[in-house]
């Protein structure tokens, strides 16, 4: 199997997350995205790394995955939570180990987060391949249930 590096992406790295996440938005939810507000949206985080970050997988050079961690305080725990978003692996690249790179990334990076309460992420309910994985890396469903309000 071909070893797979993950970094932290750069502004270099606009346009192959952006077409990651249109990709993942249009297959996991049938969803098509605004693409100027998408560009605008990754190119926030890139500028503002207080807030989250994006990480590549690449094989022999070539960008073959990526994935955004975003941070959530947690009273509770009075500690922060890292969650795992927009995560993509173009089909050609899938059960190859991609992901599991990328996964262990974010296990290496939190290790240095001193604040560090959890490990977090969601899922599309209809998305059982990528449920499976999650499982595989040792994740569990919680017992939470996710709402939202669009204020606009």
């Amino acid at each position: 199997m071909t070893n797979t590096a993950v970094r932290r992406a750069t502004t270099a790295d606009l346009q192959f997350l952006h077409a990651n996440n249109m990709a993942m938005a249009a297959e996991t939810e049938d969803r098509g995205l605004d693409q100027d507000t998408l560009r605008r949206g990754i190119a926030y985080l890139l500028e503002h790394p207080a807030e989250g970050f994006y990480l590549v997988a690449e094989r022999e050079g070539t960008a073959v995955g990526s994935l955004m961690v975003t941070f959530e305080w947690s009273d509770w725990r009075n500690g922060r939570f890292w969650w795992i978003q927009s995560v993509y692996v173009p089909p050609s690249y899938r059960r190859q180990g991609v992901y599991r790179a990328m996964h262990d990334a974010v296990h290496n990076l939190a290790a240095d987060d001193a604040q560090l309460c959890g490990i977090r992420l969601y899922v599309e309910r209809d998305n059982v391949r990528a449920q499976r994985t999650y499982i595989e890396m040792g994740m569990h469903e919680t017992h939470y249930r996710l709402f939202e309000e669009a204020p606009r």
